[in-house]
């Protein structure tokens, strides 16, 4: 970002010292530093949001993508059997009335025995 040589940094500190003066130049660098530390938190602090961010994003395209992979495979599982289903339906033509048959008699047997109970 800042490219700054040690020539430069040495011209720096000889301003500051000539403008600051001996007395007052420690309290001026602890607090410059104190302020860089806070300000480098600061950037690591946006810089570690930033990148929890783009993983919540990534996290919630990977959902949608395996949200429709599952809705796909639902769609072609339902497909297969709907598929054999009718293709079974040809071979016993019987099997839906049968079915239905069976469906009839277990509806007709708790009624049969309750009346049978009461008469007890």
């Amino acid at each position: 970002m800042f490219d700054i040589a040690f020539s430069e940094l040495v011209v720096i500190a000889i301003v500051a010292l000539i403008v600051i003066g001996p007395e007052k130049l420690p309290k001026v660098a602890r607090t410059i530093g104190t302020m860089v530390g806070r300000m480098q938190r600061y950037m690591a602090q946006i810089k570690e949001e930033v990148n929890r961010e783009s993983r919540f994003a990534e996290l919630q395209k990977l959902q949608q993508e395996i949200q429709q992979a599952t809705e796909s495979a639902q769609a072609g599982l339902k497909s297969g059997v709907d598929y054999i289903s009718e293709a079974v339906d040809p071979i016993h033509p019987n099997s839906q009335q049968q079915q239905g048959d069976d469906a009839a008699d277990v509806a007709t047997k708790p009624q049969a025995h309750s009346s049978t109970s009461v008469k007890d």
